[in-house]
């Protein structure tokens, strides 16, 4: 019968376990929902004004650009809670 080789390799060894975990800062949450509530609500004042015809001085004057703004503001919104710990 052939004889089996001894191993050559170390025993396993687990990694070590890393340092203290990351904690997100106090701002970031708050942030990022607020952001995310922004963009929503400008894009549904939007929406609701210009179905009504109610003339909003400063968002009738954008027109269609109040969609990039609130989509804009979801975005980062997103952005931010990649950051999230």
């Amino acid at each position: 019968m052939a004889k089996s080789k001894v191993r050559k390799k170390a025993v396993y060894t687990p990694p070590q376990k890393s340092k203290a975990p990351e904690v997100s800062p106090r701002w970031l949450v708050p942030t990022m929902v607020a952001l995310w509530l922004i963009g929503l609500a400008w894009i549904a004042v939007f929406y609701v004004t210009a179905s009504t015809g109610t003339n909003v001085p400063f968002m009738s004057d954008l027109h269609n650009w109040n969609l990039g703004i609130g989509f804009v503001a979801i975005i980062l919104g997103v952005v931010l809670s990649t950051r999230w710990r």
